[in-house]
């Protein structure tokens, strides 16, 4: 293995993500990028509001924010900076891609020949999978390189 991908979002265990990930990288002595994909240019304010990943729950939507594209990718870059700047390895690559999240994780992987795609899950059921649906479940159903998923529901009952 030469090349591990690890897509992260802005929820409050993608440091964990990237660390276990990094981990991985590292016991395989193996490049790592770290990927954050923007969906779009619209971000919604809510008290919990993931932007990447969507709604915990639909009733605190406030308001409707449009911010620009630039602006959106400038932030994402700089959180991957301060996440590769956490891991302590100047060697991380890192990418902002924009559309699809499970298409550009996808195609990010492609284009930088991963080996293995790391990325967690929030494992949501019922109306949020439908309304939200699940990145890691369509990554894993197109993917054609190893997926190392990580259910997020670990770090979050430490």
């Amino acid at each position: 293995m030469k090349q591990v991908l690890i897509a992260l979002d802005y929820s409050a265990t993608a440091p964990k993500i990237a660390e276990t990930g990094y981990a991985l990288a590292k016991s395989m002595q193996a490049a790592t990028t770290l990927l954050h994909v923007t969906t779009d240019a619209i971000y919604y304010a809510s008290r919990s509001y993931s932007p990447v990943l969507g709604f915990d729950t639909f009733s605190d939507l406030d308001i409707l924010e449009t911010t620009p594209v630039e602006e959106i990718k400038k932030a994402a870059q700089d959180y991957l900076d301060q996440l590769k700047e956490h891991l302590g390895d100047a060697a991380i690559q890192t990418a902002v891609e924009e559309g699809d999240t499970a298409e550009c994780i996808l195609e990010t992987a492609t284009a930088i020949h991963a080996d293995v795609i790391v990325l967690g899950t929030h494992s949501r059921r019922g109306l949020n999978k439908i309304m939200i649906g699940s990145v890691a479940e369509k990554v894993l159903r197109h993917s054609t390189v190893p997926l190392f998923i990580i259910p997020t529901k670990i770090f979050e009952e430490q």
